[in-house]
Order: C-alpha cells, then sequence, then structure tokens
C-alpha cells in the first residue's frame, strides 16, 4: 500500500509540473495591422534622416527604333528619375538608366554594347534666396545620344569609331 500511495504522489507531482510548463502566464500581445503600417510622427527611417514623403519618384520608358543603309536598330530606355527635398532652398536629384536592345541587325555583341544601368543625371540645388541658385550637375548620355542627328558627313559608324579612339 505504501509503494502504491508513493507511486501516487510520484505521478501526480510529475504531472503537475507538465501541466505548469503548459500555462501561459499572460495573454499573447498580437500587433494591430493598423498600428505596422501607419508611420508614427518623429519616427524615421535611418534615425528620422530621411522622410519618405519629402520623395518623388517619376518613371519613363522609351521604345525607338532606326533604320539606315539598310540595317535596323531598336533601343529601349526605362528611367527613374527621383528628387529628395532636404528642404526649401535644398533638394537632390538623380535619373536612373536601364537601356535594352532588343533588336539590332549589327549583332549580339552590339546589342549587349548598348544594354546597361548609368546614372544619366545628377544634381543638387541649391537656393538660398529667391534670386540665388547654387546648381551642380552630372550627366552621362547613352552611346546612341551623343553620336549627332544624322546630318553630320561622317557615318554611324565613324562616330562610334571616334569615341572608341578617344577613349584609349
Amino acid at each position: 500500500m505504501r509503494s502504491s500511495i508513493g507511486c501516487v504522489a510520484a505521478a501526480v507531482l510529475l504531472l503537475s509540473s507538465v501541466a505548469t510548463a503548459q500555462f501561459k502566464g499572460s495573454p499573447e500581445l498580437k500587433p494591430n495591422i493598423s498600428e505596422t503600417m501607419v508611420r508614427q510622427e518623429g519616427s524615421g527611417l535611418m534615425f528620422g534622416w530621411f522622410d519618405p514623403s519629402k520623395l518623388t519618384m517619376q518613371h519613363n520608358f522609351s521604345l525607338s527604333y532606326q533604320s539606315f543603309g539598310g540595317q535596323g536598330l531598336s533601343l529601349g530606355v526605362y528611367t527613374n528619375s527621383l528628387m529628395y527635398k532636404f528642404s526649401d532652398a535644398l533638394d537632390l536629384q538623380a535619373d536612373v538608366s536601364l537601356t535594352h536592345s532588343p533588336f539590332s541587325s549589327f549583332g549580339r555583341q552590339f546589342e549587349k554594347s548598348l544594354s546597361g544601368i548609368f546614372l544619366s543625371r545628377a544634381e543638387l540645388n541649391y537656393r538660398p534666396t529667391e534670386n540665388t541658385l547654387f546648381h551642380i550637375q552630372y550627366r552621362q548620355l547613352p552611346p546612341l545620344y551623343w553620336l549627332g542627328n544624322g546630318y553630320r558627313s561622317y557615318n554611324f559608324f565613324d562616330g562610334l569609331d571616334r569615341y572608341q579612339e578617344g577613349n584609349r
């Protein structure tokens, strides 16, 4: 009888320890969806230095096709224009472009040379007074933009050759 009382006591102690391990002391706190999506005042990305409401973004896509001398070339350009307004007097603007040539009768290597991502424009504008503007700008145009308008005396490849010789 004593051994059965000891077994029952051991079983009660063992089962009670398992039962308390599954007890939840406080209810689980679930975040409210509106609290996670709405930005709290004073908080911001990067320790409050970046305010998303001061950022504007515009997108542009152009697709062109040129044919000349029995040859053809297609060029697509996607441009993402960003502007961040630090204050009423200071803003930073940048254009990031992605170029792609979906078709070219000049060969795959030429298509690949036209494709890529580049920073086409970056500028910093500072206007300390209404009549004063400090404007610093960087521009990089894709290869086909600076070759001229087709009314020059040299042909298409002559312009490419001059560019490549100048950069060697």
